[in-house]
């Protein structure tokens, strides 16, 4: 099984209705589908824990779409000849909880990661129903892998970054596993310890309940309240608690 008897006792108490919840997992290492990915075996907790409880869940690996690289939400109208970036922009507007995950190489993220949150970045521009940041109302995690040092390093860019896009980033939202110093074994690899790992495991859990209880609070709440957050009312002059400088 997946979950251990008090990941499985935790979902079987939850008093918490997620089911209206999607999320989202972006693993973003370098092994196209179908190789095996030591990233997933960190995903797969957080994703059974989720949808023990009824939240619904995607994983996609970035590394199987054709994403160019730029600054524009489609690339294919600024000359390129082929961008998959918009489906999958798609499908993180529709989801409520978004998780970056990636391996470690030389003590960063994977490039496909780096393009990835570049990507994102490039559709932050547009704006939900109630005028703020498309990102406004949902939620952002991270889960990394490795047989190096660099987790803390990239959980640090990863978070700001998303929080940056305008992601809600809760307590403990990061969860890691890494091996002994130098090439050694990897998370799925047979005597690594990885999955066995209390603290790994403890970390993944709280990020995993922590990111649905933020995201069930907004969504409860009706989002988050769009004053003095609205881009649109600030281009057109508004200074919300401020005059406005047109009637002044």
């Amino acid at each position: 099984m997946t979950l251990n008897d008090r990941q499985r006792k935790m979902c079987d108490e939850s008093k918490w209705d997620f089911s209206g919840l999607k999320a989202l997992f972006l693993n973003c290492t370098l092994k196209p589908s179908p190789e095996i990915s030591h990233t997933d075996g960190l995903i797969e907790i957080s994703k059974a824990i989720m949808e023990k409880v009824g939240v619904g869940v995607e994983v996609l690996r970035p590394i199987d779409f054709n994403i160019a690289y730029g600054v524009y939400p489609d690339m294919r109208e600024h000359g390129r000849q082929q961008d998959d970036w918009p489906q999958i922009y798609e499908k993180v507007k529709n989801a409520d909880i978004l998780v970056l995950t990636t391996p470690i190489w030389l003590g960063e993220k994977s490039s496909i990661c780096n393009k990835t949150i570049e990507r994102l970045y490039s559709s932050s521009g547009d704006l939900n129903d109630m005028g703020q940041y498309s990102y406004y109302n949902k939620v952002g995690g991270c889960l990394i892998t490795g047989n190096e040092d660099g987790a803390k390093h990239c959980s640090m860019n990863m978070l700001y970054s998303l929080q940056h896009l305008g992601y809600t980033i809760p307590p403990q939202a990061d969860a890691y596993w890494v091996g002994e110093a130098g090439p050694g074994l990897s998370y799925r690899d047979e005597g690594s310890g990885g999955p066995q790992n209390d603290f790994t495991q403890r970390n993944t859990t709280f990020m995993t309940w922590n990111l649905m209880h933020f995201a069930h609070m907004i969504q409860a709440a009706g989002g988050i309240p769009a004053h003095g957050n609205q881009r649109s009312l600030w281009d057109a002059g508004c200074r919300f608690d401020h005059p406005n400088p047109e009637y002044r």
